[in-house]
Formats: C-alpha cells, structure tokens, sequence
C-alpha cells in the first residue's frame, strides 16, 4: 500500500477572505519525483487545470516549470487576491499509485474548521469537485457532520452553492467543476457547453470552466 500524504501545509495569506478546498495532488508531489513542467507548489501538477483557469482569468503570465519563480508567481496572486488554499484530505492509502480520489482508502481528513477559527476573515470555500464519492464536497460534508453540522441548498445546479454556520460564523460553499482532465468529458457532455461550441468551435473546457469560475474569484 502506498502512503499518499499532503505535501503542501495549508496557504493562508493574512487578507485571505476564501479559501480553495481540494483533495489530494497527484502521488508524484508526495514521493518529490516531480516532471520539468510540474510545479512545486498546491495545484501544480501540469495535468492540472486550476492554474491555467486563473492564468485565462486573471492574464497572470504564470510559468509552468519547476522553479521557484514560478512559485513566488501563485504565491502572488493568492496574496494578492486573499485566497487562501485549504485541501481537506491530510492522507490516505492507494493500493493502486495514481491521482484518483476514489483509489484513496484509510483518509485522513484534516480539521478544517479548526484551520479556519485562526483566519476570522474566510467565509467561502471553492470546492475543486463536487459531492461524488471522495470528492472535496463529499468529504466535507462527512467531516461536518462528526460537529453536528450539515449544509444547506443555496443553489442546487451546478456550481452548487451551500451554506452553513460554526461559532457565530456565517460561510459559503461552492462546488465547482473540478479542474482536472478527467472532468473534461462530463464537461463535454453539457448542454450549455455544447451550444457554446456550436457557436464558437474554438470554445474549449478550459473557457466554459473559466465562465463558472469566474464570479467566485
């Protein structure tokens, strides 16, 4: 069995006001056998697209190399735009060695809630998936009840959008459309984006997941 642990602490600049809630990056960030293209930090796999996302939104220039200037880059723009990065699973075991959030077994979740009573300011979380099996919604939803706690419906289509209230606190969730290559064929499949790439056959997964993203950033 493989020890799959978190190799990144959680990323909270001071001004942070929401935070970005995943799962686990790929074996390889665990293990230090990084490729020329990945980079060292949180999301920085280059079969990742959160970055590329925020790079399309934002016109960030990011470099995608194993460097550290490539680092102080994401570093920046989190600074820059209070948004703090949270993944909820610490550690797990895969019998298998791959990125799949259902290989995961034995999870280790971290505390959340806790990480968040030192940052009064947060009051969103961006979930990088939604609520399928050991997704980061999924898991943070079994992680709230062990406190008696539970969201409500804000928005039930996609993104989802939830809330709920801990210590006098009031939060917002958003599940987003995970941005991962293997999302990229249910994304394909919708509705709304094939209209959009009948209009524009340019228009690819990257963009539509840009439009959803876009408000919560």
């Amino acid at each position: 069995m493989f020890y799959h642990f978190h190799p990144y602490a959680p990323y909270f600049p001071k001004n942070a006001t929401k935070a970005i809630v995943g799962t686990l990056p790929p074996p390889r960030f665990t293990t230090g056998d990084l490729k020329p293209d990945d980079v060292n930090f949180c999301y920085g796999s280059r079969d990742g697209q959160l970055w590329p996302i925020l790079d399309k939104l934002f016109a960030l220039d990011l470099k995608y190399e194993n460097t550290a200037h490539a680092i102080a880059q994401r570093k920046t723009f989190l600074d820059t735009r209070g948004i703090a990065i949270c993944d909820i699973v610490q550690a797990a075991y895969r019998e298998k060695v791959d990125a799949s959030d259902l290989g995961m077994s034995d999870i280790e979740l971290r505390d959340v809630l806790g990480i968040l009573e030192e940052y009064p300011k947060i009051n969103t979380l961006l979930f990088t998936g939604g609520n399928s099996k050991n997704g980061p919604e999924y898991f943070f939803r079994k992680y709230l009840a062990t406190h008696a706690l539970k969201l409500e419906v804000v928005q039930s289509q996609v993104p989802r959008i939830h809330r709920f209230s801990y210590k006098g606190r009031n939060f917002t969730t958003v599940s987003l459309t995970a941005p991962s290559g293997a999302a990229n064929r249910a994304v394909g499949s919708l509705d709304s984006y094939k209209q959009l790439k009948a209009q524009n056959p340019a228009f690819n997964t990257i963009d539509f997941r840009a439009m959803q993203y876009k408000p919560f950033f």
